[in-house]
């Protein structure tokens, strides 16, 4: 599949609506997928015509993170090389001058957590789940950690990678890791009134929002990406890791 295959562009007036378009895969992140946001929301940043940016999954929901078919397909190299452009998209978010408001509906998972978290704005269903499955699958979370921390902080941050249960809507907002709660089935609507909230601001002053913020909350978030991903890669010569692996080989 192509990159236009996956990703779909709307505009509304000042507002873009990129659509990761993988219901099939529950908009699990392959490479045609990462590429295809990237390049997307690059485009974006450079178009005069648009204020503010809205990431949303098509159904059933908004990303269930890294496709583990896909990479259980890969060698080790070529993995964690996926993995670190993963956390380039993560933080590209963070860089761009225009705001992106995450739309969620019914879960974010692993990377889609992560990918929604580096986003400015999370608006979420309230019966999505919220959940990082990698320890139990037997690896560290490859990348984002970051925004979970400018989020929550490190010692929550830490439990959620854990992952001792998933998160319900409310209990994701309570902590700080959704910023507005709506109705199932409202979160584009809803997100697209936040955007064109943003969008009617003056627009370098949003910029410059942007960027003040980022130089914090990002200042060291490609070196944990670095880090995490080093780690990861260790923990997937691991036969729990391999376990996990061999059932998405197997289908």
């Amino acid at each position: 599949m192509s990159e236009q295959d996956v990703v779909r562009l709307e505009k509304r007036d000042s507002i873009a609506v990129v659509t990761m378009l993988r219901s099939a895969r529950r908009n699990a992140m392959d490479q045609t997928l990462v590429d295809g946001v990237k390049a997307t929301l690059l485009k974006l940043d450079r178009d005069e015509d648009v204020s503010a940016i809205v990431l949303v999954g098509a159904a059933p929901g908004f990303s269930a993170g890294s496709d583990l078919k896909f990479i259980s397909a890969l060698d080790l190299e070529a993995m964690g090389r996926f993995e670190q452009e993963c956390g380039d998209l993560g933080r590209l978010i963070g860089y761009l001058s225009k705001p992106v408001v995450a739309a969620v509906e019914m879960f974010a998972i692993g990377g889609g957590f992560t990918l929604a978290t580096s986003c400015d704005v999370v608006v979420a269903g309230r019966s999505s789940s919220w959940s990082l499955p990698e320890v139990p699958h037997g690896w560290l979370t490859p990348w984002g950690i970051k925004s979970l921390v400018a989020r929550v902080g490190l010692v929550k941050a830490r439990l959620l990678c854990f992952c001792l249960e998933p998160l319900s809507a409310e209990d994701a907002r309570a902590i700080g890791v959704i910023d507005y709660c709506c109705d199932d089935g409202e979160a584009l609507t809803t997100s697209i009134g936040i955007a064109e909230k943003l969008a009617k601001l003056p627009r370098p002053a949003v910029a410059a929002t942007k960027r003040f913020f980022s130089n914090y909350l990002m200042d060291d978030a490609e070196a944990m990406d670095f880090e995490a991903n080093r780690l990861f890669l260790d923990n997937c010569r691991e036969q729990a890791a391999q376990v996990t692996f061999d059932k998405f080989r197997q289908r």
